[in-house]
């Protein structure tokens, strides 16, 4: 056998191994939810968002990134967008909530990274605005910044994220797949023990009740009691926070969310939208724990509600959704938030980091033995 042929079947089952890891909990009939997903089963289903990521992963206890949402691919200053922040717990950094909570709209695309690179995503963000010729003469921007504490695994400290890297991440995003797992704002993050990430879902709502698209994302870095579908994991893999409850355990990292949709919403139901996220993170066996900054950022892309930054009019005038019609997208956000948290589990990776810390991913052959158990796999 020639050394090229092995070499190409070498290559052929790495590609398979790697295929292996990425696949998503639906992939092994794990299915949450009564919904339908959209076709990608990710953020980028809502039309027009594009999402890019930066990952920062070297020997010596670097283990970062950045992960940048486009909610459309317009001037988003120019073209802001309604959006509202529910805080599940306050223990975190999120730039640009006092303006969203006061004028209930979004400027900036959304960035997502570690703790003390809060303040060098914002000034990207700024850069990345001042980039447009049509906002020259801006003098005030509102950056949405969120973050969770990457500091087990990465060595936090010595602030490795420079602007360059967010800007790098706003310039690739884009509409498509979304790499799970360690990747991006999701690199050094843990989860329920396990080596947790960056995953996303989607839910889409029949077209009698308008059709609409529910995408989200998550970074995760939390703890909890692990629940998948309504199994107890954590209880049988007897791996979770509480497990030894007579000893002293860690501070949580917190869970960023990211809540988009083409459902023509106002900052008062996005809120309300927003709130409805935490409880998918509660299916999953998240508490918000004291020391975890829990935030979802929810807006609506809908082009008939985008807010002009300049206008002749006195007025703005919008048709939005009545009460009424929220029930099927509060069910679909609980779902596809469950889904996406799930999802960056199945996708991510053992990984060791800073100071010989090392973290193991959820164990999926365990894992799918105990679904299998309670009967809850399709």
């Amino acid at each position: 056998m020639s050394k090229n042929l092995l070499l190409f079947i070498f290559l052929f089952f790495c590609s398979l191994s790697l295929l292996a890891q990425k696949k998503r909990a639906r992939d092994y009939g794990i299915q949450i939810g009564v919904l339908h997903t959209g076709k990608l089963n990710a953020i980028t289903d809502v039309s027009g968002v594009k999402v890019g990521q930066v990952t920062i992963h070297q020997s010596d206890g670097i283990h970062t990134g950045v992960t940048a949402i486009l909610p459309h691919d317009e001037n988003i200053f120019q073209n802001k967008i309604p959006a509202a922040i529910h805080i599940g717990n306050g223990f975190g950094k999120l730039a640009g909530y006092s303006q969203i909570e006061e004028l209930g709209n979004i400027e900036t695309p959304i960035v997502l990274t570690n703790t003390l690179s809060v303040p060098t995503a914002s000034a990207a963000l700024i850069d990345y605005t001042f980039q447009f010729p049509e906002n020259s003469n801006v003098r005030s921007v509102n950056s949405v910044v969120g973050e969770t504490n990457d500091g087990g695994l990465n060595d936090i400290r010595r602030r490795y994220i420079s602007k360059e890297h967010v800007l790098e991440a706003l310039k690739n995003a884009q509409t498509g797949n979304i790499e799970e797992g360690n990747v991006g704002a999701g690199a050094g993050t843990v989860c329920f023990g396990f080596k947790g990430g960056i995953g996303t879902s989607s839910r889409i709502l029949p077209k009698s009740k308008g059709g609409f698209t529910v995408g989200v994302l998550v970074q995760s870095n939390f703890g909890g009691v692990l629940q998948i579908n309504g199994v107890p994991i954590g209880i049988e893999l007897e791996k979770h926070k509480f497990s030894k409850i007579d000893q002293e355990y860690k501070d949580d990292g917190s869970c960023m969310i990211v809540v988009l949709t083409d459902a023509p919403l106002n900052q008062k139901n996005l809120k309300r939208l927003a709130a409805r996220a935490m409880l998918g993170l509660a299916r999953t066996g998240g508490i918000a724990a004291n020391g975890s900054g829990d935030y979802v950022i929810a807006a609506s892309t809908a082009k008939d509600l985008r807010i002009a930054h300049n206008s002749d009019s006195m007025y703005e005038t919008f048709n939005v959704l009545r009460n009424n019609d929220l029930d099927l997208l509060f069910e679909a956000v609980i779902e596809a938030t469950e889904e996406a948290i799930i999802n960056s589990l199945f996708a991510a990776e053992s990984l060791s980091g800073f100071e010989n810390t090392k973290i193991e991913a959820l164990p999926l052959e365990k894992t799918l033995e105990i679904m299998k158990k309670y009967n809850r796999l399709k």
